[in-house]
């Protein structure tokens, strides 16, 4: 399986109302709950009337477009990131998943699913 690392920053925020958002640029990934309302964007882009935040995130995608018939697609990354320590925040979209990792983990990430099989480009 082959992982596209994201060239950004990403930070994970709750906002107020995404309006104030400006969703013209590449990654945003908006959450709604009936508790909250959540936004992953590039740290660049975080709106000015963000409740909350967590910078220093970095990603990867799994490359290509996965079938809603795969079974445990991202289980066995959260394993091999979990056995070396790495924390995960993944978010998923109709096409496919991202995995996100502190930027200071990045590193040892990619290392990492590399030495368990994965081509990370």
């Amino acid at each position: 399986m082959e992982l596209k690392k994201l060239e950004y920053d990403l930070t994970v925020c709750k906002v107020k109302e995404i309006k104030a958002s400006d969703l013209a640029g590449g990654f945003y990934f908006i959450g709604k709950t009936d508790e909250e309302l959540s936004l992953v964007c590039p740290t660049e882009n975080v709106p000015p009337d963000t409740l909350e935040r967590e910078d220093g995130w970095k990603g990867f995608r799994i490359q290509g477009i996965l079938d809603f018939s795969l079974i445990g697609v991202l289980s066995p990354i959260a394993k091999i990131l979990a056995d070396n320590k790495i924390g995960i925040f993944a978010v998923s979209t109709f096409n496919t998943d991202y995995i996100l990792v502190k930027r200071e983990s990045f590193g040892r990430a990619e290392m990492a699913l590399s030495s368990a099989g994965y081509t990370v480009i």
